[in-house]
């Protein structure tokens, strides 16, 4: 899977909420001996995503002089699926 690929999605789903407008940067990035490193998760990155990698899926809404919220699962790239490795609910109250 190209690292491009997932950063798709996530616009792909915003989209469909009317969000994209409000998407303004990345989906996100590998961990490993660095908290910001290879591969990243981004439109026109050709990194290829290999089991075991670890990466950061965190999309932000911006909506501008009003909020912002970015909200990050750290992910574990597996052969069929990847496995989220957080384990708290992602829950926003109002």
């Amino acid at each position: 899977v190209k690292s491009s690929e997932p950063d798709s999605a996530a616009r792909e789903v915003l989209r469909r909420h009317g969000l994209e407008n409000y998407f303004i940067h990345s989906l996100g990035h590998g961990v490993g001996l660095e908290i910001h490193e290879r591969p990243r998760l981004a439109q026109g990155i050709e990194d290829t995503l290999v089991e075991g990698m670890v990466v950061t899926v965190e999309p932000g809404i911006y909506i501008h002089n009003r909020f912002g919220i970015r909200l990050e699962n750290l992910v574990v790239v597996r052969k069929s699926k990847a496995e989220v490795l957080n384990r708290l609910p992602l829950i926003i109250s109002v």
